[in-house]
């Protein structure tokens, strides 16, 4: 598997080469923060399996993929992430999310023991401080998340 733009995409910035990993490549949490932490504005996500996703930007639609919302989003905030993933590039994607018909959005930020709560009929996140658990409400009746484990890490 390479990382790296097609021949009809734009070509890499100065200095950032692509991405080079084995198909079959299974990586652990800890490996999986590392490759993150090499690649920055690589934009990846960890399957539960092992396997790197590599995540097309969001808002850029291409070739094949279906222009689809889904209607329930999580986001994981983590305190190392920068840029691509940082928390304000987190919240940008719920609004996109929010906007394009996303009925409810929660954004985890375990390192403030916060979430956010967005909603498709309000402008602004809800944001819920020391949360224990959370609730699916309408949309999502009997759809609940228990917040201790995100909270102990």
């Amino acid at each position: 598997m390479t990382l790296a733009p097609s021949r009809s995409s734009p070509a890499l910035p100065a200095g950032l080469e692509p991405l080079r990993l084995p198909w079959n490549l299974q990586l652990s949490p800890d490996q999986f923060a590392q490759v993150c932490q090499a690649n920055p504005d690589a934009v990846l996500e960890l399957a539960a399996d092992g396997r790197l996703i590599a995540m097309a930007p969001t808002g850029e639609q291409r070739r094949g993929f279906a222009p689809v919302c889904p209607d329930l989003v999580l986001e994981l905030a983590s305190p190392s992430d920068e840029g691509p993933r940082g928390l304000p590039a987190l919240r940008q994607k719920m609004e996109l999310y929010r906007a394009n018909g996303a009925l409810l959005g929660w954004l985890l930020i375990p390192e403030q023991q916060a979430v956010e709560i967005w909603r498709s009929d309000q402008a602004e996140p809800e944001r819920l401080e020391q949360a224990s658990q959370l609730d699916g409400g309408q949309p999502f009746p009997g759809l609940s998340l228990d917040l201790a484990e995100v909270w102990a890490g």
